[in-house]
C-alpha cells in the first residue's frame, strides 16, 4: 500500500510541537495541577461583559463568523487611532506570524531573531522553509543592534523582536525600538511582536505609525484581556501590507462568539486596567518571594517574572521538576544562559501562596540533586 507522498520539507522536519502544554503534563501526571503558572495566561479572567457578550453569541454559534471580522477590526481602529484597513485580526499572534512567514519566506530564505526568543516565531519559519539566523542576548534583553547588523549580513527578508520580551519579562524603551526600525536593512520587514504592550511601563512602546511599509505589530487578547482560550489576535501595519494577508490568510479562522468577546472586552477598558493592577501586584509578590529565598528576580513589563536561580540550566531545571512534582505548573527559558532561570506567571493570591511554599522544598531538593 503506497504512503501519502509529503513534500521534501515535511520529511525533514521532526514532528515536535514548540510548548509541551500543562494539559499533556498533566495526562503524564496523572494528575491535575494545583497552580497554572507557566503559560502566562491571564488568571484574573476577561471582562465580564466579554463572558455576557459570548454567552449571547453562543445561541448564534450554528452560524460562522463574519470572515472580513469588520465590527472586531474597526474598533481596534479605533482604539488605536488608525483606519481598518491597517487592521487584520486572526488566530492569535502565532496564527498571524504563520501568516506572515508564509507571506515572505519561501524555501531557503534568511530570517533572523534572538537565541532563545519565542520558539514558535522558529517553528513557522522552519515549516515554510526559511534560514533562521540567531544573534545572542545581551543582558537578558534581546539585541536590536545584533539583530539589525545580522539581518544585513544575511539579507534578511524578516527580522523578530518581541518588546516586551518573552521569556526574559525585559524590555527595552520606545527610543530604541524606533532607532532599530529606522535602521531596518533595505527589503527587510520587522515583525514586532508587542503581545505583552498592555502590562508595559510607559515609554515602552513607540507611537504607532501605519506609514513604514515594512514594520508590522502583533497585539494580542490572551493576555491582559485574558481571552487566552478564544485565540484571537491582530496586526497593524501600512495597508498595502495588510491586504497581503488576504491572499492567503484563513478567512474563516475566527468564529461568532471569539468575535463577540473579544469586541466586548476591547470596549470595557476600565476592566483592563484593573487587571493590569493586579498583574503588577503579583509581579511583586513573586519577586518578593523569590527575594526571600535568596533568588534575583528580573525586572519585568509582562505578565510573569523570570527568577534567576543563581546557578546552571542543570539547577534550574531540577528546581522546575520539583516545582511540577509539587503541583504547580511553571516554565522556563530553553537556551543558555538564560536557561539558569525560571518563569512564573502572574497569579492568584491562593496560586503565590502555594508558589511560596513549594518553592524552598524545590530549591533544597535542587540543591541536593546537583551536588550529589
Amino acid at each position: 500500500m503506497t504512503q501519502p507522498r509529503h513534500t521534501a520539507l515535511v520529511q525533514s522536519l521532526p514532528a515536535s510541537v514548540p510548548f509541551v502544554g500543562p494539559e499533556t503534563q498533566e495526562r503524564a501526571r496523572g494528575a491535575g495541577f494545583a497552580a497554572r503558572l507557566g503559560a502566562n495566561e491571564s488568571v484574573f479572567g476577561p471582562s465580564p461583559r466579554a463572558v455576557a457578550a459570548m454567552a449571547d453569541a453562543a445561541k448564534d454559534a450554528w452560524m460562522y463568523g463574519d470572515p472580513e471580522v469588520f465590527e472586531l477590526r474597526e474598533a481596534i481602529a479605533s482604539h488605536h487611532g488608525v483606519t481598518a484597513a491597517n487592521v487584520v485580526v486572526g488566530e492569535g499572534i502565532d496564527g498571524l506570524l504563520g501568516y506572515l512567514v508564509r507571506l515572505l519566506v519561501a524555501n531557503g530564505d534568511t530570517v533572523v531573531t534572538s537565541d532563545g526568543a519565542y520558539p514558535t516565531f522558529n517553528y513557522h519559519v522552519t515549516g515554510f522553509g526559511g534560514a533562521l539566523h540567531k544573534v545572542p542576548y545581551a543582558g537578558d534583553h534581546e539585541d536590536p543592534r545584533a539583530l539589525l547588523a545580522k539581518a544585513a549580513e544575511v539579507d534578511a527578508k524578516l527580522v523578530y523582536l518581541a518588546n516586551p520580551d518573552n521569556p526574559m519579562g525585559s524590555w527595552h524603551d520606545a527610543a530604541t525600538v524606533q532607532a532599530m526600525i529606522d535602521a531596518l536593512p533595505a527589503g527587510t520587514v520587522l515583525a514586532l511582536d508587542e503581545a505583552y504592550a498592555d502590562t508595559a511601563p510607559e515609554g515602552a512602546i513607540p507611537p504607532l505609525d501605519m506609514t513604514h511599509p515594512r514594520v508590522i505589530r502583533f497585539r494580542t487578547f490572551s493576555k491582559a484581556y485574558g481571552l487566552a482560550g478564544l485565540r484571537v489576535g491582530y496586526a497593524l501595519a501600512h495597508g498595502d501590507l495588510i491586504t497581503s494577508f488576504n491572499k492567503i490568510r484563513n478567512h474563516f479562522g475566527l468564529g461568532r462568539v471569539a468575535q463577540a468577546g473579544a469586541l466586548a472586552a476591547l470596549a470595557d477598558q476600565e476592566h483592563l486596567s484593573a487587571t493590569v493592577a493586579r498583574i503588577i501586584a503579583a509581579r511583586d509578590r513573586i519577586g518578593s518571594i523569590a527575594r526571600q529565598n535568596g533568588l534575583v528576580p528580573l525586572a519585568s513589563a509582562t505578565n510573569f517574572v523570570t527568577i534567576d536561580c543563581g546557578r546552571d540550566g542543570a539547577f534550574a531545571r531540577a528546581v522546575l521538576a520539583s516545582l511540577v512534582a509539587q503541583g504547580l505548573f511553571v516554565r522556563m527559558p530553553f537556551t543558555p544562559p538564560q536557561d539558569r532561570c525560571i518563569r512564573v506567571s502572574v497569579g492568584t493570591e491562593a496560586d503565590l501562596d502555594l508558589f511560596a511554599a513549594a518553592l524552598p522544598k524545590a530549591l533544597a531538593g535542587a540543591a541536593d540533586i546537583t551536588v550529589s
